[in-house]
Formats: C-alpha cells, structure tokens, sequence
C-alpha cells in the first residue's frame, strides 16, 4: 500500500522536471484513553497511489445506532503528514487481563476491530513503522472467553453479514468472520469477548480509568497488503456502527455519547484530536445528515468557485442508491460526481491568478507557481441543506506534488468518480476543521478551526458541562513510534539537481 523507493524518487524527479522545464519555458495537555498517530502522504506521492490506497478504503457497510449516556472518550492525534512518510491512521488499544497494547489501523468503513492472533498465517511479524508487531492470545488472558454460534452477539453479526456459522457447525462452534478489502487483501478468524481498557473524561474535569467487556475479532489467517512488513499493524479498528462495532458496543454499555468528533491538523506534522464526545466552538454549523444511509451522507445542493456558483443541475447531488454525499475520513482524497469534475475543474483553471502556469500531469490539472497558494488560487464553497456553506480553501483540494528553488507544481487533488455520481469529501477536504457527528440529533458540524489546539467537549448532551481535551506527550510510551523516511532528503535533493542541472533534459 507504500510505494517502494524506487517509485517514489521516479514521482520526485519527473515532477522536478516538470516545474524546471515549466520556469525555463516561461522566465518566472489533557488526559486520554488512547492514543491515534498519522501520516498521511500528500505531497510527492503519486496521485494513482492515493486513489488505490481510498479504493481499498471504501466498503460499503449499514449502520445501527444504540443509545447511551457517557463520559467522553479521547483520542489524541498523532503522526505526521510528511511526503515521505506511511500514510496511515493508527491508534492503540489495551485488551485482555493483563493487559496488553495493541496498534490497530483506523478505518470509518469498516465496523469490527479485530487485532492478529496467535497462530496465524500469513500474518507479518515485523513492521516499517517501527513499532514492534504483536499477537493476542485468549488462553493467556484470564477474562477472554469464544463467542460461540448460538451467541446472540454472533446472531448479529450474522444479520449483517459479519458473522459466519456454517449450517453444519454445532451452537457451540467458534463464531467466526472474513473480511474481504478493496484492495483484494482480507482477514478471517473467529470472535472473542474480553476487557477493553481506557481513560475516559467525566464532567468534573477529572479522568477515571474505565474498562469494558467488547467483542472482537481475532485473526488468524491474513492476505494481500495486509501480510506487507513496509506499513503493518497489529489489526483494524472499524469505527462504523454495526451492533458489533466498538463505538456502538460502548454507546449500548453507556460508555460514551452517540456523537464522535475529529479535527485533523493539516501540516506535514499532522495529528489532531478525536473523540467519542461533542466537541463545542461557537464557530460550528450544522446540516442535517441523510436517514437510512449506510454512510454519513450530507445533502450537498451547490458548489461556488470564488463566489461563483457551478453550472451543475442540483439533481446530480440528490442522495439515492446511485447518487449523493458521502463525508468519509477514511478516504485520502476527494471525488467529485463524474457530472460534476469538468465544470470544477474548469473553474478553478478559469480562476487562477495570471501569474499561474497551468499544465497536464498524468490526466491530471497542474499548476506551477512561485507566489503563495492563497493569493494564487481561488476559494471553494459547498452549500448544504439548510443553505449551510462549507470553505473549501485551495490547500483543501489542492496537493502539493514538488517543489524546486522558489517553484512549486500543484495538481488538484479533488478526483473524478469515473462513471458514477457519487462525491466523497476525505481527508484533503475535513482537514484543519473541526467535524461532529451527532447521531442523537443526525446532523453534522463543522468550523473551520486549528488543529494544534486543545477543544472543548461536551459530556452528555444538553449539559454545560466542559472539558478541555488537546494533545498528548507521547514521548513516556514504552512502544512509541517513530517513522523512516521512504528515501533520505539528501539524496532527492542530489538527484534532482542532478537531473535538472547535470543532464539539462527537459520534459
């Protein structure tokens, strides 16, 4: 899912003659539960890799809501966004008496977490974060215990598609799973229940160590990238809202709220916050969300460039089984209904300043500029129901693809959903606002926002009740993890002047 080495500084030198060819051409501190570490790729990193990498995201899943009271349980960010590192979303957790941490994978399109047991094949034993791969296993701990077929947990799963017992297995056979990836990898094993350990932020301000009995999946066979050293992990931790998922089994227990929020800082050092709770800023809007979705589907009427709205017919964005909005944090990238990418894209190449070089990259829309993105490219807005706008700044569908002396080439990041009317806002798009999910209410926020600060949150809604949640010292964990770069600085920086100034070729 990382592209190697070689791949990566091939994208740095042929964009670096892009943008020199293109200027000789021209003459111009609070508590949490546990903790969630980024680093998501965006700049120098092939377009092609990012679109394989959200398609290998997206499944498909339905969604159940449960109710409950709660304290806020937090997730602080982590991570970094740098071009040469992993993109990944990963965060920890503690399961099992005694205990053990776990790094498992966040993914909002899936609903199960489940981490490696041990034995399992094909499963990797090493890892290029830098974080050392572990395994769990039930008969070491002593509050693990099998679901079973005639589990009425196991039932559930087995509604949605989640759960597997063979007609000829007994009640009392294993309850067990296959998850199947867009990306052609997958997993199978078998259901466990036992002890989740977390922090969770009461209303006094105070922290309260807290524990539950979950269900979760444990893996014993694993396929495709998932077997892959270079970005491996100890498992997935699905935040959809099946029965079975962990948010909706800690909303059912009274846990944490039926509302979530993120803000997702958007520099290359990443990170952010992540909660289970209602973040609160007075900046904050709301649309409501589409009933009865399996996604977290918004009503999106319009969209302006520089205050100018599109000549798309309002229809195209009506939400069907075809058609409609999906806001998914799981998705690297944005995509744009096919009917609606060319008028997009002609805007904003219509809207740039005159001093903006505009090319063709790999079927892509570039732009070479040496002024800042701000000043140089026009602003976005979508319009929501209720006539709700969101800011799309140009950082926010713009990726940065290099860079060379005071140059920078940058394409739209912003994809055309090829044959299908469906949009899809990720992370180039939430990034540096801060989102709320408030399943209670179904509806959606949203405030433009810094990332690299702590927030307010809410611990039951219709309280006033406030914590301050923000980011962690991570540097006391005994597993921290620390990230390689894909290729040293300095040797993309010898190859590039090498191609630029040593071989005077021109592309």
């Amino acid at each position: 899912m990382r592209p190697p080495e070689v791949a990566v500084a091939a994208l740095l030198l042929v964009a670096a003659a892009a943008v020199a060819a293109a200027a000789a051409e021209s003459a111009a501190p609070l508590p949490a539960a546990l903790r969630l570490q980024r680093a998501v790729p965006h700049k120098g990193v092939p377009l092609e890799e990012l679109r394989r990498r959200d398609a290998a995201r997206h499944r498909v899943s339905r969604r159940r809501l449960l109710g409950g009271v709660a304290g806020v349980v937090d997730f602080p960010v982590e991570g970094s966004a740098n071009p040469y590192m992993v993109g990944l979303y990963f965060t920890r957790v503690k399961l099992g008496n005694p205990a053990k941490e776990f790094f498992v994978q966040i993914d909002t399109g899936s609903d199960i977490l489940w981490v490696t047991c041990s034995p399992c094949t094909g499963c990797p034993t090493s890892s290029g974060l830098n974080i050392q791969l572990e395994s769990f296993n039930p008969d070491s701990s002593s509050t693990a215990s099998r679901i079973t077929c005639s589990d009425d947990r196991c039932t559930a799963g087995f509604q949605t598609g989640e759960a597997i017992c063979q007609t000829s297995n007994s009640q009392s056979s294993p309850c067990g799973y296959t998850f199947t990836y867009g990306d052609g990898s997958g997993t199978s094993g078998y259901y466990v229940s036992d002890t989740m350990f977390f922090e969770t932020v009461m209303g006094n301000e105070q922290t309260a160590n807290s524990s539950a009995s979950i269900v979760f999946g444990c893996s014993n066979s694993q396929s495709g990238d998932l077997t892959k050293a270079d970005r491996a992990v100890d498992g997935i931790f699905g935040f959809g809202q099946h029965q079975l998922s962990v948010i909706s089994q800690l909303n059912s227990l009274g846990v944490s709220p039926k509302v979530f929020s993120h803000c997702l800082k958007g520099s290359d050092n990443g990170g952010g916050i992540l909660v289970l709770g209602e973040i609160v800023e007075p900046g904050l809007v709301y649309t409501p969300l589409v009933p009865s979705q399996p996604h977290y589907n918004l009503n999106l009427e319009s969209i302006a460039v520089n205050g100018q709205k599109l000549p798309i017919d309002s229809s195209l964005f009506t939400t069907s089984n075809t058609q409609g909005t999906i806001v998914d944090s799981g998705t690297t990238l944005a995509y744009l209904a096919d009917g609606a990418y060319d008028p997009f894209v002609s805007a904003i190449a219509a809207a740039v300043s005159p001093s903006v070089r505009s090319l063709v990259s790999k079927g892509s829309q570039c732009f070479i500029t040496s002024s800042s993105v701000d000043s140089s490219f026009p602003t976005v807005t979508l319009y929501f129901m209720g006539g709700v706008a969101m800011s799309v700044k140009p950082e926010n569908y713009l990726l940065q693809q290099a860079s060379v002396d005071n140059s920078v080439l940058w394409c739209i990041g912003w994809q055309r959903n090829q044959g299908q009317e469906i949009t899809i806002l990720g992370d180039l798009v939430l990034k540096d606002k801060i989102f709320v999910y408030d399943l209670a209410n179904m509806r959606m926020g949203w405030a433009d926002y810094d990332c690299s600060m702590s927030v307010n949150v809410t611990t039951s809604s219709g309280k006033n009740q406030y914590v301050n949640t923000g980011q962690f010292d991570v540097n006391g964990s005994a597993r921290r993890a620390s990230y390689k770069s894909l290729i040293p600085a300095g040797i993309v920086t010898m190859l590039v002047h090498m191609l630029i100034f040593g071989t005077g070729s021109r592309r």
